[in-house]
């Protein structure tokens, strides 16, 4: 498909619909647009100072935030690494390049560039704690899921048995990781074990080199259901995601890219832009069934889902990727775990541990703060111009044809995934560790950094790059 060419959106922020604006007016419309963006970014900064100032008063009065530095679940700890060269020159050089490189190579070079960049990155990342404490040994923490790779050398009976064990107080109760998720999760390790990809080594490059590729997913996607100009302005802000911090290593990054690609499969089979669209459909339903049994919260992925179907205005590959999405609930079903009940378990164990001490009036929106660390100023600014887009891009899908223009499609699926990030922050059960958990909804809102003008991109990308990089090198950002 060839680069669309350029909208008024990209000087002035609006939705591209209407007959074009004077240039004076133009010029005054966009900036003031720029102006609100600083404006907006500079809201993020407060709401993540104010998250900092109120949160250490909280936990040094009471302890009752159960983190050492609010809003981050992290430690003081002023450090250097191995991987702080890498990190550094990958910053400087998307930065300076990415924006050209993204605009110029062809599409399938993009995604390998885009793979490429973004994996080197979330593993320089990692590699400021050094190969052993922030890379080897991430996963083999007596939280995490490799603690019980043993427990599982019966799958059948383990399945069966295991909602006997999420509630603290039981025989043999699971780690917190373990207990917190569906047991697709815990599975997806055993599996490695099982081919020979053992240890804390293995897992960690699984979850970065798969976590990654939830980046070209979010392009693809992009592409289809809002044309390949703002996918590949996008494309740097994804490679250098703040995320990327929590990603290396986490398995929330493998569950971001799972759902990621269920999306993509999604988009391609309601645009028919793949030669089997049933087939796609089918595969994006099995993924999403997939990503349901990773974790309990990303069920409101389906936000994103219905985004992608009514943007494509049709909803002919429904029963294809229904179809798919019930092949991962009965085969858990038929091996005996019964998701729901362990659902309800689960809730009974977070409010056992550090859920329910932790105050929902503070982590409501210090929750956000945290997002706002992960997802970056840029972002932040991409969201007050989808906000800005979405009411016209509605009015346009709801009386026909013409299409909403690509931004106003771009800032409905954005603002699809900020609902469901936000429906996960009401329900009380993501009180803290979001800049983690929420990965899956955070790389949605990447995006919306293709509405920036194009005069600023290098700003804003060192304006995402530098927290990031400030937050590994001064925190300890354990789980």
């Amino acid at each position: 498909m060839k680069t669309e060419n350029a909208t008024p959106t990209d000087t002035v922020g609006g939705t591209g619909n209407g007959p074009p604006a004077p240039p004076d007016r133009d010029h005054d419309r966009a900036r003031r647009a720029e102006r609100a963006d600083l404006v907006a970014a500079a809201a993020g900064v407060l709401l993540v100072t104010a998250a900092v100032v109120v949160g250490h008063v909280i936990q040094n009065r009471d302890g009752s935030l159960r983190a050492q530095w609010p809003p981050l679940l992290a430690s003081w700890d002023p450090h250097l690494g191995p991987g702080t060269p890498a990190a550094l020159i990958m910053a400087v050089l998307v930065v300076a390049h990415g924006p050209t490189l993204a605009a110029r190579l062809p599409w399938r070079g993009l995604l390998a560039a885009a793979w490429a960049g973004s994996t080197a990155w979330v593993f320089s990342m990692a590699l400021i704690d050094g190969w052993h404490r922030g890379v080897a040994k991430r996963l083999t923490t007596k939280h995490e899921y490799l603690r019980v790779i043993d427990r599982f050398e019966d799958i059948p009976a383990t399945l069966r048995d295991f909602t006997n064990h999420i509630v603290i107080g039981e025989p043999g109760n699971w780690p917190a990781h373990v207990a917190g998720h569906p047991p697709g999760a815990t599975l997806t390790f055993v599996w490695l074990d099982r081919i020979g990809l053992g240890g804390g080594a293995w897992a960690a490059v699984f979850c970065v080199v798969v976590g990654s590729s939830g980046v070209l997913a979010a392009l693809i996607t992009v592409r289809v259901l809002a044309g390949e100009r703002l996918a590949r302005r996008a494309a740097p802000f994804l490679v250098l995601a703040p995320a990327a911090v929590w990603a290396g290593v986490s398995a929330d990054g493998y569950f971001a890219a799972v759902a990621a690609w269920s999306v993509a499969l999604l988009a391609l089979a309601a645009t028919r832009r793949v030669r089997f669209p049933a087939v796609a459909a089918v595969g994006g339903g099995l993924l999403f069934g997939w990503t349901c049994y990773l974790s309990y919260g990303l069920g409101l992925m389906a936000a994103v889902l219905l985004a992608a179907l009514v943007l494509a205005r049709t909803a002919r590959p429904v029963p294809w990727f229904l179809l798919g999405g019930l092949v991962v609930p009965v085969a858990f079903t038929l091996a005996g775990f019964n998701w729901w009940t362990a659902y309800h378990l689960l809730v009974e164990r977070y409010y056992q541990g550090a859920g329910g001490v932790r105050p929902y009036g503070y982590w409501v929106w210090a929750n956000l703060a945290c997002a706002t660390l992960a997802a970056g100023l840029a972002a932040v600014a991409g969201l007050r111009r989808s906000a800005v887009a979405a009411p016209g891009a509605v009015r346009t899908l709801r009386s026909g044809p013409p299409a909403a223009s690509p931004e106003g499609r771009l800032a409905l699926l954005v603002l699809a995934a900020l609902a469901a990030l936000l429906a996960a922050d009401l329900s009380g059960m993501s009180k803290a560790e979001t800049e983690r958990i929420w990965q899956p909804f955070l790389l949605w809102l990447l995006p919306a950094t293709a509405l920036l003008p194009r005069r600023g991109v290098r700003w804003w990308l060192a304006a995402s790059a530098i927290p990031a990089l400030l937050v590994n090198h001064l925190l300890w950002t354990g789980w």
